[in-house]
């Protein structure tokens, strides 16, 4: 058996599936999110607990070697309060009463890039206290910044990293595999174009047929286990959001739309600034921007297909995520969806971080 796993906040099972993959045991889970819990009970495992974790006398969790998760990031956001008021900021402390009462020899924990930047409300910077109370009970942490796309996702998707083992042993990250060009050591990073060529156009239906064979190395990797592609039927659009996604040329975004357009939306991003990724269309040489919980919505994201005038599907979502194919959302409402796949820890860098932890575990 493998090393035996905990996981707290976790969603569909993202960062879940990489460590199964890398052969962790993970014999515990908790999420408050039903569809996140039916998704992960369908493709991870049937040992996940639907409860907030606040709720959770933590005396019945289950020892482990090894506690992963990261609490939902809504406090930390680059775009939330800066200052860590609300009780989604006080999951963290939940974090460390698990790890109290279990006393795992390692964790990972896994968050957005504002947690270095956010403040408590004493003006401290929450990561310099987590640190300083993973100390106290005895780890050594190390964190980093990842970026995704280094690792082999098409996706440039940047995370706060924490990993703390128990002692003086201090762990270090894997080294990047893949770079914006390719050179003796890295491969060149896998673009958006690498990642969905291969998928059909959609149209109403869920699920749909593959048309031609996997055509490179990630796309072999996705397909593994499936015969079908689910979660690809066309997304819907406004009659005015076709209109102006009809505008946006590849890497273009809302500046792109003319102004005879009537789109009140457009005319106040024009005036006030908007993010330069609103109505943005996918560049298929690169990496996507960020896969959020809205990519249903051309105005929140990068998230117009690169070749065809729609937004991208959910499959093609999981695919810049790094989901498999054979992974199947179970939910009753498309937010669900959304929500699970925008929230994920890639499962590629995922397993790239659990290989990595093995190793070092092993030497512990």
């Amino acid at each position: 058996m493998g090393i035996k796993t905990i996981s707290l906040f976790s969603g569909g099972g993202g960062l879940d599936l990489g460590f199964k993959q890398a052969g962790f045991d993970i014999v515990w889970a908790n999420d408050i999110e039903k569809d996140a819990v039916l998704s992960y009970e369908a493709n991870i495992g049937k040992h996940i607990i639907l409860e907030d974790i606040t709720k959770i006398d933590k005396a019945i969790i289950p020892k482990a070697d090894l506690l992963i998760g990261g609490p939902p990031c809504q406090s930390f956001s680059l775009v939330g309060k800066r200052h860590v008021e609300d009780d989604r900021g006080q999951l963290v402390w939940s974090y460390m009463d698990v790890i109290s009462e279990v006393q795992p020899k390692c964790f990972v924990f896994e968050n957005v890039t504002g947690l270095k930047s956010a403040k408590t409300k004493e003006g401290n910077l929450v990561i310099e206290d987590l640190i300083k109370a993973f100390k106290e009970k005895g780890y050594t942490v190390s964190w980093q910044i990842i970026n995704a796309a280094d690792y082999g996702v098409p996706q440039r998707r940047k995370r706060v990293i924490l990993v703390g083992a128990k002692g003086e042993r201090k762990f270090q990250f894997p080294e990047p595999t893949h770079d914006e060009k390719e050179s003796l050591l890295k491969k060149r990073w896998v673009s958006v174009h690498d990642a969905l060529s291969d998928l059909p156009s959609p149209n109403e239906s869920e699920t749909n047929e593959y048309t031609t064979p996997p055509l490179n190395e990630f796309q072999i990797k996705m397909r593994e286990g499936s015969r079908l592609i689910t979660e690809h039927a066309l997304p819907k659009l406004s009659e005015l959001d076709k209109i102006i996604i009809d505008h946006v040329p590849v890497g273009g975004n809302y500046m792109d739309v003319p102004d005879w357009v009537p789109s009140k939306r457009i005319k106040t991003f024009k005036q006030t600034g908007g993010r330069t990724t609103c109505y943005g269309r996918l560049i298929p040489e690169k990496p996507s921007y960020t896969i959020n919980t809205h990519f249903n919505r051309p105005n929140v994201g990068c998230n117009i297909h690169y070749g065809e005038k729609r937004l991208i599907t959910v499959r093609e979502a999981m695919r810049l995520q790094s989901f498999p194919d054979s992974y199947k959302l179970v939910s009753t409402t498309k937010r669900g969806k959304h929500t699970i796949v925008g929230n994920a820890v890639p499962p590629i860098l995922a397993r790239v971080l659990a290989e990595k932890i093995k190793e070092f575990m092993s030497k512990i």
